[in-house]
Formats: C-alpha cells, structure tokens, sequence
C-alpha cells in the first residue's frame, strides 16, 4: 500500500496539478465562444515567403479551442521549395479529407491562439529535407476519411509526431501538450528513430515512454507527457508546455 499511495502520489504531483492548474488558468482567459468568432488570420510569425529565395521547413504548434485548448495543442508543417513564392501548409484535421493542404495561411492563429515555432531549418539544409518530409506525409497510413481520433489517436499531433519521426534531422519532437504525438503509427508498441537516436514505447498511446537526444526521458500517460530536455536542458510538463533554455 506505501508503494501504491507514492505512486498515487506522484501521479497527482506531476500530471494531474499541472494539469488544474492550467485548466483553471484557461477558465479565465477571455476566449471565442464558437470557432466562428475566433481569429484565423496570419500572425506574422514567418517572414515573407517572397523575402527569401531559400528553402524552408517551418513546425508550428498552438493550443487548440473549446476546453481541450487548456490541455492539448495542435501542430502542423510548413515548406516552402528553393525560389518559392508561397509556402504550403499540411494539417490532419478531424473533418472531410485529413491531410489538408493550404487550408489556412503558413503561420494562422488557431482559434485566436498564437503558434509556436517548434523546428526551423532553412537554406541548403531544408532543400535536402523537403524530400523527405513529402515522403513521410505520403507514408503517413491515417490519411483517409474516418482515420481521426480526437484521444488517444490518431489525430493532428500523430500526423506531425510521425513525420518528425521519419525525418529526425528536422531535430525536434512536439511541446508536451501535443496530446497524440505519442500514437505510433508505425508499430503498436516500439519504434525507433531511422538515426537510432531516440526510442517511443507506448500502450496504444495511452501509456509508455520515449528516451533519447531529441525527446531526452519523457514518460507518457493518458496523453500527458512529463520529462526532462537534455539536449536543451528543461522541464517538460504536462499541459503547460516545456520551461527551461
């Protein structure tokens, strides 16, 4: 029993707290009533795709609406080929066709919510990558009408978490609010990063754990993700984001 009221315990400290706290932060901010009213123009995040000849490839993240928004966040991908004019957008969303190209501009408040930058690669660097990030949104297998789960997943946050995955020189794994990213598809319990780099475990995404130099120790349960950033040292905390360098 002393065993089972610390394990009680620190699942209440560490998931559950953070958790209310952000829940009753997100209770009193002033939010759209419907997706209608809320703002989905640009935010200027992104330079100009015409400033710039060079090749780009953008992940963007920003909490999500409704009462979810206190907990979870969507995130998707943005390139823009050598000499391009525009960038092109790819999201997986709940509705119609998943895999939506350019249905809102590169860098788009979600439901009023500011993104984040999650990865930038630019240049030379980014030319050589495209490929691959096309590749991976091609593989990814719940790309068909019906192939969305809002919880566990698949969702929009498996989408982008498996093309991260598929492509690590991106460098980067989404914020710990992302609830989805650890849905694997590309096998039901292990997978291992193609550099060997990082390892995901998990229980049908609900629970399990990911190690490595881009995930750092992270351990997953319910979608919520707690853990600590090696590669740029910081917490990560579930709901409320990654704190730290």
């Amino acid at each position: 029993m002393t065993l089972l009221k610390r394990l009680l315990t620190a699942f209440f400290l560490l998931y559950l707290a953070p958790t209310f706290a952000a829940a009753g932060w997100w209770a009193l901010q002033d939010r759209p009533a419907r997706w209608s009213e809320a703002n989905w123009g640009s935010s200027s995040l992104l330079p100009r795709p015409q400033e710039s000849k060079d090749a780009a490839v953008y992940v963007l993240s920003a909490k999500t609406g409704g009462l979810k928004g206190a907990v979870a966040s969507h995130a998707w991908i943005v390139t823009k080929a050598k000499g391009a004019a525009s960038y092109q957008r790819y999201d997986k969303v709940g509705w119609g066709s998943p895999i939506r190209r350019n249905h809102r501009p590169a860098d788009t408040y979600w439901y009023s919510n500011a993104p984040e930058l999650v990865a930038s690669v630019t240049g030379p660097e980014a030319e050589r990558l495209i490929p691959q990030v096309e590749a991976a949104i091609a593989a990814y297998p719940y790309a068909q009408p019906g192939d969305y789960r809002i919880w566990p997943g698949p969702n929009s946050n498996t989408f982008v978490a498996f093309v991260l995955r598929r492509v690590p020189d991106l460098g980067a794994v989404l914020p710990p609010h992302a609830v989805g990213r650890d849905f694997l598809p590309e096998g039901p319990f292990l997978v291992i990063d193609p550099d060997g780099r990082d390892v995901h475990l998990t229980l049908a995404g609900l629970i399990g754990l990911s190690a490595g130099w881009r995930s750092g120790l992270e351990v997953h349960v319910l979608g919520l993700v707690a853990g600590l950033d090696l590669a740029r040292p910081g917490l990560k905390i579930p709901a409320i984001g990654r704190i730290g360098i």
